[in-house]
């Protein structure tokens, strides 16, 4: 059990909401039982402390437009405005709570709470529980590992790629060394030709050296155009793998489902409508429950005849003779005289309208669901749309300049060409007659310099390749590392899911326990929840997702043990059973550590000696407990309970 610090006590003023114009009141610390017959605002006035801390299950006065709460407790003032437009209810001002989902579920048990009706009907006890807890963005964690994975794999497979070229690189390397030692020993019988028939040859020095420098032009000229044929043919092989991912790049996109323009934000507006339905169903079905227990009431009273003889006892004297057994009731709305059957008939009929309304809240949730299925594809659609866009709008800036590299290139090309047109014919220029061969053997030397000079950058290229390669291969051992690592993180969060939905329910176990003890049924053991694996709906997919079970045990007069299912029991036991589940997770949660007020309403299953174990135990949790009660409930309570009789 929590040990609260005990805040002093809280003011409320209320206009419009539910049933209630107009009232004041404060609240003690500790306990406050709102004691009076059904449809006396006790429903309305706890709906008032919810919107004053951030609920937006709350229904404004039937003839009103604008409903206004004003909170204050140790200090501090919390307000809240709510308005009709569009036929939807807006909120503003400054609540309690910047997030009440918690307190909706745990800590606001109203009759139409959304904890206790999803064990009455039979809903997804899992999303109630693990609402409050935040495991979308463990889930965001995992796909991002995910993401992250994919690309080590890509990369790994890549470098298997690279270590299948490293043999044949390696291969091509040794050839080009052969090559080279081939050309370097030719080159040098040449020059060692050249020299001998240089001492035989009476040629003036200058036209020697002439003729050497413009054959060293020739050579410059020649491993100029090599280089920049080299440059070229790279650009080139850039270019179509740009052009290639381009045309991938707009596959995807071409591939990627239709989007009608403005879908999004249609399905955006349909969730604010169906949320703005589902409120208004909810307050409906507040509203139901509050005639039908009122009539309820009326009913039992007119069936002793007490009410009818003090309907008329202004007009008879006698009310003795009001008191005989009379087939008809004096209808307490419209005042004529109407069968008692036509009344339960009606009220009936509202029950069936009740439960209707509560289905229909139930397929709103379902479509909810399926919306926000759909919200999550589009935007991931959307996202996934703009990244190709994105990309592609790089790759086209990298192809225009790989062209304008090209175009550069190519330029540069021709106009080398040219260039050594030009100076091979200065070269036959300087030929003579006389040392015709020997040019020819220093035309021939050049040729092979030139050759050898491509075959080294030839070499050069194969091992920059291969240490790239080799670079490469070295961060394998790292990428491998780092995908197991990433393996063992995703598991650790999955797991982790796992673990926190096991503490979850061992949590509400224990604090079902807990509860079903303190009211003490004889024919209920215990209730508890076991978590499964199922096929389940998500959208318009069928997932595996785990489930939580609800399991009842039954105890005969013998001692005797048998499960039971929430179909079999009776209306008022699965009102009970609901409303245990959601103490549990008032329990489990921890609600009172972040909510000062905990509302108690709809106890009528509970007989009143159990709804006074209840309300004490749950006294040394919450600064306000309020409990809306019976008048015949309420004095089953300790005296010295706060009590507010009229609203």
């Amino acid at each position: 059990m929590s040990t609260k610090k005990v805040e002093p006590k809280g003011a409320l003023s209320v206009r419009n909401i539910g049933g209630i114009d107009e009232t004041e009141l404060t609240f003690e610390p500790g306990i406050t039982i709102l004691s009076g017959r059904n449809a006396t605002n006790r429903t309305s006035l706890l709906q008032s402390i919810m919107a004053a801390l951030g609920s937006d299950n709350v229904s404004i006065k039937a003839d009103a437009d604008e409903a206004h709460v004003e909170l204050t407790i140790d200090g501090n003032t919390y307000t809240r405005t709510l308005q009709r437009r569009n036929g939807t209810i807006q909120t503003s001002g400054d609540p309690y709570l910047d997030d009440p989902t918690v307190a909706d579920l745990f800590a606001f048990l109203l009759e139409s709470n959304e904890a206790r009706r999803a064990v009455v009907t039979d809903a997804n006890l899992r999303d109630i529980i693990m609402r409050p807890v935040d495991t979308d963005e463990i889930q965001a964690q995992i796909d991002r590992l995910l993401d992250e994975r994919r690309q080590l794999s890509d990369e790994l497979d890549e470098l298997d790629s690279l270590k299948n070229r490293l043999p044949s690189l390696e291969e091509e390397r040794t050839q080009l060394q052969q090559q080279i030692e081939e050309k370097q020993a030719e080159l040098q019988d040449l020059e060692a030709d050249i020299e001998e028939r240089d001492t035989d040859v009476e040629q003036s020095r200058d036209d020697k050296a002439e003729l050497e420098n413009t054959l060293e032009v020739l050579r410059s000229k020649r491993s100029d155009l090599e280089t920049v044929r080299y440059e070229l043919e790279t650009e080139e092989d850039s270019l179509q793998s740009l052009q290639a991912e381009k045309q991938e790049v707009e596959d995807d996109y071409e591939n990627l489902p239709e989007t009608p323009a403005g879908d999004l934000d249609e399905i955006e507006s349909k969730i604010d409508q169906l949320r703005s339905e589902k409120q208004a169903l909810e307050s409906e079905v507040n509203e139901l429950q509050s005639v039908i227990g009122f009539n309820q009431d009326m009913l039992e009273d007119a069936g002793n005849g007490v009410f009818d003889a003090l309907q008329t006892s202004a007009e008879n004297d006698d009310v003795t003779d009001e008191l005989l057994p009379d087939d008809t009731i004096t209808c307490w709305t419209c005042g004529s005289d109407v069968e008692a059957d036509q009344i339960e008939t009606t009220v009936e009929k509202l029950q069936d309208l009740s439960k209707d309304t509560v289905s229909d809240i139930n397929e709103i949730d379902a479509e909810l669901d399926d919306l926000k299925e759909q919200r999550r594809e589009r935007q991931d659609q959307q996202r996934q749309r703009e990244r190709l866009e994105r990309r592609q709008r790089e790759l086209e800036s990298e192809i225009e300049d790989t062209e304008a590299r090209i175009q550069t290139l190519t330029e540069r090309r021709d106009d080398l060409r040219e260039e050594i047109k030009t100076v091979e014919a200065e070269v036959e220029e300087l030929e003579d007659e006389s040392n015709e061969e020997l040019l020819e053997l220093h035309k021939e030397a050049n040729q092979l310099e030139y050759d050898l000079g491509s075959l080294e950058s030839d070499l050069e290229r194969i091992e920059d390749n291969i240490s790239s390669i080799e670079a490469r291969l070295d961060e394998e051992s790292d990428l491998k590392s780092r995908r197991e690592a990433i393996n063992d993180e995703i598991e650790e969060l999955r797991t982790k899911i796992e673990r926190i939905e096991q503490q979850a329910i061992e949590g509400f176990n224990d604090h079902m326990d807990t509860v079903l003890e303190t009211l003490d049924y004889e024919n209920i053991a215990r209730i508890w929840l076991e978590r499964t694996e199922q096929q389940v709906r998500e959208g318009r997919r069928k997932v595996t997702k785990s489930v939580f079970e609800l399991h009842i045990i039954r105890q005969t007069e013998s001692g005797t043990t048998y499960e039971d299912s929430i179909t079999n029991l009776s209306e008022s036991e699965r009102e009970v059973t609901g409303l245990i589940f959601a103490l549990a997770g008032y329990l489990a949660h921890e609600v009172y550590e972040t909510v000062p007020f905990m509302l108690l309403d709809s106890l009528e299953a509970i007989d009143s000696d159990r709804i006074s174990r209840l309300v004490d135990y749950f006294a040394g949790y919450s600064d306000f407990l309020v409990v809306a009660l019976l008048t015949e409930d309420a004095q089953a309570l300790d005296d010295s309970y706060n009590r507010i009789t009229e609203i």
